[in-house]
């Protein structure tokens, strides 16, 4: 059989060659790769409230107090000019985000007459705020909490802080919110918002707390 010669020079010379196209051919795509840039937005919380926020890059600050203003930043360079976004601009950037940011929970306090499941005057007037909470936030969850002052036994304070949270859902129902989300619990004297010793008058103690999610 004739002898076969290997040009190993050649073969080493082909994986060089073939190492520094593929270095090349990656080197442009790492060279052109565009910088970061963010916008950043101030927004109100979910009360309509405004804070402030700096923004710190490429060794410059720019703070931003007011609803809609913005500015853009590109990695290692200073933030640009601040500038109004429109509702719409906002809606466009951010929407999905905001969609999916869950509400704070809105609560409430209702108190009622003594031993009873009557809701006092001005507990009345509150309520219709609730009602246009309800409606307008599409909530997933309302939470109501009765309960009662430490007067009296604890079965019937139980019983009363349930008649007190149902009395509510009861009234929320016939105002067309939806039932499915409304969740009733109750605790007698348990859990008073006001401490005392037992057997004690306190208003502020009978008590139904809303919490709309």
């Amino acid at each position: 059989m004739p002898e076969r010669k290997t040009n190993f020079s050649y073969i080493r010379a082909r994986i060089i060659f073939s190492a520094l196209v593929a270095f090349l051919l990656f080197l442009p795509s790492c060279a052109t790769a565009p910088p970061t840039r963010d916008t950043i937005v101030l927004l109100p919380d979910a009360s309509g409230k405004i804070g402030s926020i700096i923004v710190y890059s490429g060794g410059i600050e720019v703070r931003l107090y007011k609803k809609g203003h913005a500015v853009t930043v590109e990695e290692g360079s200073p933030p640009s000019t601040p500038f109004l976004m429109t509702t719409d601009e906002i809606i466009s950037l951010a929407g999905p985000a905001i969609d999916a940011h869950p509400p704070h929970p809105t609560q409430y306090v209702l108190y009622f007459e003594y031993d009873s499941d009557e809701l006092t005057k001005n507990s009345m007037i509150l309520f219709n705020g609730i009602i246009r909470t309800a409606k307008n936030n599409n909530p997933v969850r309302i939470n109501i909490a009765g309960h009662t002052d430490t007067v009296g036994n604890h079965e019937y304070n139980l019983q009363l802080s349930y008649k007190r949270a149902k009395a509510v859902a009861s009234l929320l129902s016939a105002q067309g919110v939806d039932t499915s989300v409304i969740y009733v619990t109750y605790y007698g004297k348990e859990i008073p918002l006001i401490k005392t010793g037992d057997q004690v008058h306190e208003p502020r103690n009978r008590r139904t707390e809303v919490t709309i999610r």
